[in-house]
């Protein structure tokens, strides 16, 4: 791409509106800043788009938005799937709205009807939409839980999930083929309203959704006698999560509910946060601070599109609260599914759990003490949804949960995406429910660390922007994939997961064989004493992300080999 041609196309094509041009023409001294924007086009990858808000090929704006949309209509049309219509939602980031309405209004001038939200949902909201309407396809506008600056486009498919292989190639097949801004269609809103192209979604889908979390409920009288005793601070990071988190809790009865309110109304500025990410301990800082005032026992966030769920539970000996890594809160929700069904006797046939390759392994022994199937995907919460889609297809599991360790799970069948509602309402009932065996939710922890092992994860990364970020990203990659060690640190490799190849490669037999799961820029290590790493570029920013998990005798234990580990992997990337 000649970056200078098209910065100066931009700023001259009267295609782009005059606020685009002003933008661009007040960088025109700035050469880095006009490279970083015109590079390259910013990339529709299996998700979607993710990047930076501003005017120019490599950024958020409209006319990507457009082209996208445009992208997905010619896909939609040639799938013969017009009819059914795709559904809109978008969260409180900056341009939100705008992104969604023009989205809309592109699908509309392609004769595909776009149903759009009245304001502001989650994202598993519109994963259930999809479903409910019957929508060939859904859109979500947002970038998650990325810095103020970001937004983002998602695209489902008819099941409710993010799309995958092949539909997700051949969805950016046709992006790619919308090679000029103009050939994206528009139309006015009046126009599209009149020919019934455009429609809004209402509070009914709302309370239909709802209605299908309360189904998941496994004690809810248990709930009402404790309703006034377990106390729960909530913050929605300014996201779309407030009425809904709220709205369940209320319902189901729980009382003493808490909620930050200098956190509460959307904001796409995020103005308490600089990132907005319940991943990150900085994040829960007021809400924290509310939770000691009031006592609380739980402390909940949720991401801007309310599809990751972040918790602190009180340690009632030190008086403090502690973090829970998605891998920890993803077992306390699933040991209290598994030993209240089997309390209960209410096992179905072949039920199945659904986790990802770089999620902790203690699932592995809680599933296996409850003779319950343990399924493995690639990283993604699409990929689990897609496992929903096959045992729907086949009949031959019932879904029972799926979590990733990136802070999101899913209990239910209602949607088809990490739900952090759910994840919410199924927190606090387990919460509830230990604290009638007088137990807070960090004893509980602590007690399925002595039942299963002390199992114990790490997540790092490294931040690469710009293009030659891209470059140095794929290198170190392509140096690992080539040299693979037969030794990280303390540990002996025992297998070699390349998963672009598609091969396992056992150092222990010297044998090679299929993974059995979709080819994907990943390379795994399992390691001796049940120790394992991972290493894979992040689907979203300019990040290489290496995971590492362990498994010690004891806490200590744990710790040190888990230090140790992430030490020696450091090293491996930056040689």
């Amino acid at each position: 791409m000649d970056v200078r041609k098209e910065y100066e196309s931009w700023c001259g094509n009267p295609l782009f509106n005059e606020m685009t041009r002003r933008e661009l023409i007040a960088i025109k001294d700035n050469e880095m800043e006009i490279q970083d924007r015109f590079y390259k086009e910013l990339e529709f990858g299996t998700g979607g788009l993710r990047g930076v808000i501003g005017a120019g090929t490599n950024r958020m704006n409209i006319y990507t938005v457009r082209r996208a949309t445009q992208g997905l209509s010619n896909y939609i049309i040639r799938e013969k799937g017009e009819k059914k219509g795709v559904a809109i939602a978008y969260d409180s980031r900056n341009y939100s709205p705008e992104f969604a309405r023009e989205a809309a209004l592109c699908l509309a001038a392609n004769g595909i009807c776009a149903y759009l939200f009245d304001s502001l949902r989650p994202t598993p909201v519109l994963s259930y939409a999809v479903r409910k309407l019957g929508c060939i396809a859904g859109i979500v506008v947002t970038a998650s839980h990325n810095p103020p600056e970001y937004n983002g486009y998602k695209v489902y498919w008819e099941d409710g999930a993010q799309i995958t292989a092949p539909k997700d190639q051949e969805i950016i097949g046709e992006v790619k083929k919308v090679r000029d801004y103009a050939q994206a269609r528009t139309m006015e809103l009046k126009e599209a309203e009149k020919m019934g192209l455009y429609r809004i979604i209402g509070k009914e889908l709302d309370d239909c959704y709802l209605e299908e979390l309360k189904k998941l409920v496994i004690h809810p009288e248990m709930i009402r006698n404790q309703q006034k005793q377990l106390k729960i601070v909530y913050t929605p990071l300014h996201g779309t999560g407030n009425l809904f988190v709220r709205r369940i809790l209320k319902e189901l009865g729980f009382e003493e509910v808490y909620v930050v309110p200098e956190q509460e109304k959307p904001d796409g500025n995020f103005p308490t946060v600089s990132y907005p990410n319940p991943e990150d301990s900085k994040a829960f800082s007021l809400a924290l601070k509310l939770a000691k005032k009031v006592g609380a026992d739980v402390v909940l966030a949720t991401d801007p599109d309310a599809d990751r769920l972040g918790i602190y539970g009180k340690n009632e000996e030190s008086g403090k609260y502690e973090p829970f890594t998605g891998n920890m809160s993803g077992m306390i929700i699933l040991e209290y599914i598994l030993s209240q069904k089997k309390e209960k006797r209410e096992f179905l046939k072949n039920e199945a759990v659904v986790t990802t390759i770089v999620s902790g392994k203690m699932a592995k022994a809680i599933t296996d003490a409850y003779g319950v199937e343990l399924k493995e995907t690639l990283t993604g919460f699409k990929y689990i949804g897609e496992q929903m889609k096959f045992f729907e297809q086949s009949g031959s599991h019932h879904f029972l949960f799926g979590y990733e360790e990136s802070y999101g799970c899913l209990l239910g069948t209602h949607a088809r995406d990490k739900d952090a509602i759910v994840a919410a309402m199924a927190l606090c009932e387990a919460a509830a429910y230990y604290l009638t065996k007088g137990m807070s939710l960090c004893q509980q922890m602590e007690h399925l660390y002595e039942k299963y092992g002390h199992y114990r994860e790490n997540l790092c990364t490294i931040t690469l922007k710009g293009m030659d970020g891209a470059e140095k990203i794929k290198g170190i990659l392509e140096t690992i994939r080539k040299n693979p060690p037969s030794c990280i640190g303390d540990f002996s490799v025992k297998r070699f997961r390349d998963y672009v190849a598609g091969v396992i490669k056992d150092l222990e037999s010297r044998s090679e064989y299929p993974t059995s799961l979709p080819f994907s820029n990943v390379l795994y290590f399992e390691l001796e004493d049940e120790a394992w790493c991972c290493i894979r570029p992040s689907g979203t920013e300019p990040k290489v992300k290496y995971y590492i998990g362990v498994k010690g005798s004891g806490s200590c234990d744990a710790a040190e080999k888990l230090a140790g580990l992430t030490a020696a992997v450091k090293v491996l990337i930056s040689n």
